[in-house]
């Protein structure tokens, strides 16, 4: 019996893919310099099947009424690439420059503009309360029975001697929960490693201290503005 792909998924299904063959087109050189790879059209159909798979296996967490949705249709993708080039035998370090560069490369291929229109939305007061709403309902016994394999967050307010606008406290991780269902644990560090450049990019500083795949408790995000020229 075939796998079956969330409906939600599969309505922004030819986006991800896109997203994924760009990705790949991105890393190429990167593929054969670093990887050492020479048969980088296999390997793109290796990723791309992969990826096949990896949709059946994404948990549906409340679809665009949860923002958490938008983190695993983004990211999730380099779970197949991870797995992929593992399969070849390319070391984890080296898995993780390729794929960090690579999502560096695809968010700068938008216009600075709109990237920075983009982090002023999510540094504002309105998306701060979104995240405040949102936050509560995580932790709430009902969206846990329902959502079992979503994130569970708290929104952190700065304190009188704080130099950020404002934190979450991620408690338990989508990503950490799917990697430890499917034998990806040790490919969780690189994935945790695109929060920065991914917030870099749109004007927003992030600082981190801990992670839930590093063994610890929560995941301290710290947001403030990067300072712009003017």
């Amino acid at each position: 019996m075939a796998e079956i792909i969330h409906p939600f998924y599969e309505q922004h299904r030819d986006a991800m893919e896109a997203a994924m063959r760009h990705r790949l087109e991105l890393a190429d050189t990167m593929l054969r310099e670093r990887a050492e790879l020479t048969d980088i059209e296999g390997i793109r159909h290796e990723v791309m099947g992969e990826f096949d798979i990896v949709l059946t296996q994404l948990p549906y967490v409340g679809g665009a009424a949860s923002r958490m949705s938008d983190f695993f249709m983004r990211l999730i993708g380099f779970t197949a690439i991870s797995r992929v080039l593992r399969r070849h035998s390319v070391p984890l370090p080296v898995i993780g420059e390729i794929e960090r560069e690579t999502y560096k490369a695809q968010l700068l291929t938008a216009p600075e503009a709109e990237r920075l229109a983009a982090g002023d939305q999510f540094m504002s007061p309105e998306n701060q309360t979104l995240l405040r709403e949102q936050a509560a309902k995580s932790v709430t016994a009902s969206h846990q029975a329902e959502f079992s394999e979503d994130f569970v967050y708290d929104f952190v307010a700065p304190g009188p001697n704080d130099n950020f606008e404002f934190g979450i406290n991620y408690r338990a991780c989508g990503f950490c929960k799917f990697a430890g269902r499917h034998g990806d644990k040790e490919i969780l560090p690189n994935i945790c490693g695109l929060d920065f450049d991914a917030y870099a990019t749109r004007g927003i500083r992030l600082e981190r201290t801990q992670t839930l795949a590093g063994g610890a408790s929560h995941c301290n995000f710290r947001f403030s503005r990067l300072r712009r020229d003017d």
